[in-house]
């Protein structure tokens, strides 16, 4: 299988740190936040990695290359401008060139100790057209939440004051291509308002729930929370 991580975000909430460099290259411990994302993809043995990449972009190029040191395939697809969380697979379109097969796509901020194989069956068994992992956190009110009727996704509610769960969205999905027809001929799309809501009143929106350790790093607190706490087991 193939990944596609979102690594070209600015970090805003990170300054003054990534002022000097991209997000994807914030260190955590002996690593990059974007090594770590490696690793967890490692331990199920994805080494095909599309990396979408836009602000100091030749930083992360330099960085990584072609993945040969990494024992990883990294190839790369490069937004000229911000075109949305789906920015990755509108251009893959424009290039006639969509993933064919089943795909992991993960938002690069975020940390997940998490058992892709089993969310793969999960993704399987329920024949989705896309799988959403969710993270239970204790204070979901500052997050997306989902709405579920047993496994299927119904709606997320953005940062509710009476939360109807406590799981949220991860970054971590698992899509079928059937995703690049959604957006096709678009030139900005979201993933979470433009495919999600699509595959939800289809009935083919699925949710993964997890306990295990999950970090969003995008804030200085975050961030420094995850350099202390982040084990991958």
């Amino acid at each position: 299988m193939k990944a596609i991580i979102l690594v070209g975000g600015e970090g805003t909430r990170l300054r003054p740190l990534t002022h000097k460099i991209p997000k994807a290259l914030v260190p955590i411990r002996d690593k990059t936040l974007t090594e770590h994302v490696f690793d967890i993809l490692r331990k199920f043995r994805v080494k095909e990695i599309i990396l979408s990449v836009a602000y100091k972009k030749e930083m992360v190029r330099e960085k990584f290359g072609e993945g040969k040191d990494l024992g990883l395939e990294i190839s790369y697809v490069e937004e000229p401008s911000p075109l949305g969380t789906a920015g990755p697979l509108i251009i893959l379109n424009q290039q006639n060139s969509p993933l064919t097969e089943t795909f992991f796509m993960i938002n690069g901020d975020n940390l997940f100790d998490l058992d892709l194989k089993e969310m793969l069956e999960f993704h399987k068994r329920n024949n989705a057209a896309a799988t959403i992992a969710l993270s239970r956190v204790e204070d979901p009110r500052s997050f997306g939440v989902a709405v579920m009727e047993d496994d299927k996704i119904t709606e997320f509610v953005e940062k509710p004051q009476v939360p109807p769960s406590n799981y949220i969205n991860s970054g971590y999905y698992i899509m079928e291509p059937e995703v690049f027809e959604i957006i096709k001929g678009k030139e900005k799309a979201m993933i979470e308002k433009d495919i999600f809501p699509v595959l939800a009143e289809q009935g083919k929106l699925f949710g993964y729930r997890s306990d295990n350790l999950w970090f969003d790093t995008g804030t200085p607190e975050r961030y420094d929370q995850v350099k202390k706490e982040w084990k991958l087991s």
